[in-house]
Formats: structure tokens, sequence, C-alpha cells
């Protein structure tokens, strides 16, 4: 069971993300919390593998509250789950230590895929987030050698250049999965051959390191 932590000021978004996500036998909501403040006296009470987080909050806001759980309890996994999509918004989240972020209007599908993604230790970014993320990236200047295909532990095969694509644009197991006519099984099982073979934890990662080679368009 993934015990999840909501975190919203607006109580009937909390109340309806929650009869939402009750549905699903492998989710058990834990609490709800108004407010970055609360968050972290439930979070230290509760033990949550993810939390899902609002951004604009009274008393303590989403930001600051990722920050202070990340350093206090780096076992909770945080999401943000917001209407702001703004560079300042991400980024800050991002730095903070989220290592999820969503917009409100996600379907419910992709909601699910993210909280069991991130509990298991993976990183889930939208797609127009992890678009930024990437451009960002190739905007900052670097004094450390850039990586490049000779690093790799083992060269990726053709399919998993494929899916290395698909990493780059966000795209969800799912997505992968109809995009190259493969099961959800063999996609999950493509990506975890490509973190190791790249030598990195997570999707995102494994994403940012292949624009660095080049190996994503």
């Amino acid at each position: 069971m993934i015990r999840l932590l909501i975190v919203d000021d607006q109580m009937l978004f909390r109340e309806g993300l929650s009869t939402l996500l009750s549905v699903w036998d492998d989710i058990d909501i834990v609490g709800e919390a108004e407010n970055g403040l609360e968050a972290i006296e439930k979070t230290a009470e509760l033990a949550p593998d993810v939390i899902l987080m609002d951004l604009r909050m009274p008393e303590l806001g989403g930001v600051a509250a990722t920050e202070r759980l990340t350093a206090e309890h780096p076992n909770s996994r945080i999401i943000v789950l917001t209407t702001f999509d703004d560079d300042e918004s991400v980024f800050d989240a991002l730095r903070a230590g989220a290592v999820g972020y969503l917009l409100k209007d996600v379907s419910s599908e992709k909601l699910v895929e993210a909280i069991r993604t991130t509990a298991s230790g993976n990183s889930f970014l939208q797609p127009s987030v992890a678009a930024k993320v990437l451009a960002e990236f190739s905007r900052q200047p670097t004094l450390a050698k850039k990586p490049t295909v000779n690093d790799l532990v083992e060269p990726l095969s053709k399919r998993e250049l494929e899916i290395l694509q698909f990493l780059g644009k966000g795209a969800s197991n799912k997505e992968i999965a109809a995009g190259l006519f493969l099961t959800e099984g063999t996609v999950k099982n493509h990506i975890t051959n490509i973190l190791g073979k790249m030598g990195v934890r997570d999707r995102t990662q494994a994403a940012l390191m292949g624009k660095d080679m080049g190996l994503i368009e």
C-alpha cells in the first residue's frame, strides 16, 4: 500500500481528490493538510510515502514546505499538484526537492501513475514541465565535461533509444507502449535497462543525460 498525504488549502478539492483516489486498492489516504505547516506536522505523525503538495497556501506555501520536508523526511516523496506551470514555480519546486510536478487538470489515471512512479523511487513530470526542464538544462553553462555515449555502461539498443526519445517528452509508460505498440510491462523493462546503462536513478535524469549526449532531439 502507498501511504498518501493530500495537502491543499481548498477543502472541497481535498475531499474530491480523496474520494477519487480511494477507489484504488494500492493507495491508502492516511491524512489531509490545509497548509505547509500542517503538512509538516502530519508527515511527522503519519510517515506518508507520497505527498501531493499544492503551491499557493496560507501559513506556509508548498515550496517552503517541500524544502523542509525533503530535509526532515527524505523518505516521503513529494509531488506538486498545482494550477501554476510558470518557470519560477516549476524550478523553485524542483530545487526544493519535489520529485513530481503535475497540473490540476491532469487525468485521474495520470495522477495515479505519478503516485505509483514516485513511490517506487522515480520522478514524474508532466510533459510540459519536462520540456521546461530540458530546455533550461540545455541553456545552463557547465564547467564539467559533458557525458558522451562512450560514458554509457553499455550502448543503448535501437528500441531503448526510441524509448529515450519518449522520456524526453515526458511520456508515461502507457503512452510509450501505445506509441511503439508494446506492452507496458515491456516498456518498464526497457526503462529499467536504460537507467542501468546510463547509470542514473530515474527517467528525468535519463532524459537530461540523453539530451546532453545528443541522443534526444
